[in-house]
């Protein structure tokens, strides 16, 4: 009888080590490494595809094809995923717990009326799934459900049904027998990763893949995973808000800087077609330190709503709080309008909130940051009919943005009277548009324009 192996893993990055060691190396972690045993495999079980062999070829015979998608009924995960799911694809998907991760991918499974789905579930009991799919609202006589855990038990049925498209909820419940350790643990991660991405190569079977992520936000297990898969989906969003974000954050097939917006209601999850009318509140009349930005998420252009408010500092410590937006970015424009525009904030406790609970990294937003800051601070309302975009430098500078055409697009469409952007894009300035455009350089001449 062979000898029982152990190694040791971190469970926070995947390393690997023959002993313990209280720090990782790699990823600076303390208490990560586990022992796990580790069992060569004495004899393969029958799998559900077959190992194709290829011959190498030179890369000038090679003829180019074109990668076979087929749209899902999801028109933002079209968008997400660059215009459809490909076929033989691994899919990861990320998100918080509670954030909607299950109900997206089984609302999917059950609006692919045309596809043989199999939604294969860990967590959840038949039952549960039925109450689920009752809510959603939504009938697919061609939807099964696989309540199991184990990778080769799964496969069994994945011969006999032969479906088109895969579910798995979540990679860190199945486990398989060639492994001894717990499922969740690194290696059984690793390996069943590995199996579902064969499957899929080998078959051309789409497969989507749910994954638990970390205190920290990180997609939890080896790093390893996200290196395997093709695509990595991340869910974010407030649960105190209804709104939901579904970024890429890795792509084989597409762009990785795609956005999807989803609303959530009492019947599942809806898709935003419009994000720029729910981000922006209406009001009747205009109230200081509201701004609105045209902002770019991959490239798709959206307006949004910046609040700000700025109040004498009551306990002689100044706060800077920041919601949605980098706090180290806000101190720096702070910074700027104290050293080059003469605005005394130092003493002043500065608010800032993204309304809808997004997050926003485009640079292009510092314009109208500084104008709902400046606004809040001077009680002068901005109003709701300008908006605003463009970087700003640490000398005071207004720095072009991308896509400025579709920004102005945007904004005309939406009904804005008036954009604010940097000179330096004057030349992309779209000439059929009716939207009054203010080229501005300097932070002075944008007060100037702004305030008078």
């Amino acid at each position: 009888m062979a000898k029982t192996k152990t190694s040791f893993f971190c469970q926070n990055c995947g390393a690997q080590s023959a002993k313990w060691i209280g720090k990782c190396p790699n990823c600076n972690e303390w208490n990560t490494y586990v022992e796990e045993v580790i069992q060569k495999e004495q004899s393969h079980s029958k799998q559900a595809y077959s190992i194709t062999s290829d011959k190498p070829h030179l890369i000038s015979d090679i003829v180019p094809g074109n990668t076979l998608r087929f749209p899902l009924p999801d028109k933002e995960l079209n968008r997400v995923l660059g215009g459809g799911l490909v076929q033989g694809s691994l899919v990861l998907f990320g998100g918080e717990p509670g954030i909607g991760k299950s109900t997206l991918l089984l609302q999917i499974a059950l609006s692919a009326s045309d596809l043989k789905v199999l939604y294969v579930s860990g967590e959840e009991s038949q039952e549960q799934l039925r109450m689920r799919a009752e809510r959603i609202g939504i009938n697919n006589k061609n939807c099964y459900i696989l309540t199991e855990t184990t990778i080769q038990n799964i496969f069994q049925q994945l011969e006999q049904i032969q479906p088109q498209l895969l579910v798995i909820d979540s990679i860190q419940t199945l486990y398989t027998n060639l492994i001894d350790s717990a499922p969740g643990s690194i290696s059984q991660i690793r390996q069943c990763t590995a199996d579902l991405m064969r499957y899929a190569k080998t078959t051309q079977v789409p497969v989507f893949i749910i994954g638990h992520i970390t205190k920290d936000g990180s997609i939890a297990g080896p790093k390893v995973l996200e290196h395997m898969v093709d695509t990595v989906l991340q869910f974010e969003g407030d649960t105190h808000h209804i709104y939901r974000l579904l970024r890429t954050t890795k792509n084989r097939f597409g762009s990785t800087n795609e956005l999807g917006i989803y609303e959530m209601t009492g019947t599942g999850l809806r898709e935003v077609s419009n994000p720029s009318e729910v981000l922006i509140t209406a009001r009747e009349e205009p109230v200081s330190g509201v701004a609105i930005a045209a902002i770019t998420e991959g490239v798709r252009p959206l307006m949004i709503e910046t609040q700000a408010l700025v109040s004498t500092a009551a306990y002689g410590t100044p706060q800077r709080s920041s919601t949605g937006y980098d706090l180290r970015r806000l101190s720096m424009l702070l910074a700027v309008l104290e050293k080059r525009c003469g605005f005394r904030l130092g003493s002043k406790d500065v608010f800032l909130n993204i309304a809808g609970g997004i997050k926003v990294e485009d640079p292009a937003t510092d314009l109208a940051i500084v104008t709902a800051i400046l606004s809040s601070g001077e009680e002068v309302p901005i109003s709701p009919r300008y908006c605003f975009a463009g970087e700003i430098g640490l000398s005071g500078e207004i720095r072009p943005v991308n896509r400025i055409d579709q920004r102005i697009s945007e904004a005309e469409k939406m009904g804005f009277e008036q954009i604010f952007i940097s000179k330096y894009n004057k030349k992309e300035i779209p000439k059929t548009s009716h939207i009054k455009v203010q080229t501005v350089g300097k932070m002075e001449e944008f007060f100037s324009k702004l305030f008078g």
